[in-house]
């Protein structure tokens, strides 16, 4: 059932801008594993070996602390439509912020969000399918608003305070660089 790949195919590509949600999961060498769902248009397939996604300010920044210390990360898309497939990325993943010299390269790729701390570039190893027969089916409704309307309403200021006060670090104490020059 399961398939590998080394690279991105057309026909993965295809099944990964259809999905409206995907996960990504990271872990320090020490510590909690992470696991997050994401949404909204955030998502782009950069070309067969690198995949990259706008990550909004969120209440952690766990992914970026453990990006920093050991770069390993896995994405799943999964389908919740009547054609069932998983589809892993496992590979080595990059914070790119604001400051860095390429982002003026990857950001005009995405919609512009108040809220876009930084973008997350995964380099694959490897890619994987699964059958996804155990996946109940469900029907997509809409984009959920909460997040965006958020960060409108706080500003590039209030965005800003809040990545000092709650995303410099992991919950096991990383560093996540976010404000570092």
């Amino acid at each position: 059932m399961a398939k590998f790949y080394s690279r991105l195919t057309p026909e993965l590509m295809e099944f990964i801008e259809e999905q409206k949600m995907f996960f990504t999961a990271t872990a320090p060498t020490e510590g909690r594993i992470n696991l997050s769902p994401k949404g909204i248009d955030t998502f782009r397939c950069l070309d067969k070996q690198r995949v990259a996604y706008l990550d909004l300010t969120g209440s952690g920044n766990e992914t970026a602390a453990h990006l920093e210390e050991n770069g390993r990360m896995t994405i799943m898309f999964c389908s919740f439509s009547e054609n069932p497939l998983i589809l892993r990325l496992y590979g080595q993943g990059k914070v790119m912020r604001p400051r860095d010299e390429q982002w003026s390269q990857f950001y005009p790729q995405f919609p512009t969000y108040e809220g876009a701390r930084q973008i997350i570039i995964l380099t694959l190893t490897s890619a994987q399918t699964s059958c996804g027969f155990g996946v109940p089916i469900y029907e997509y409704q809409e984009t959920r608003e909460t997040l965006i309307d958020w960060a409108n309403k706080k500003g590039k200021t209030g965005i800003y305070d809040y990545w000092e006060q709650k995303n410099q670090e992991s919950i096991d104490g990383l560093p996540t660089k976010l404000l570092e020059e």
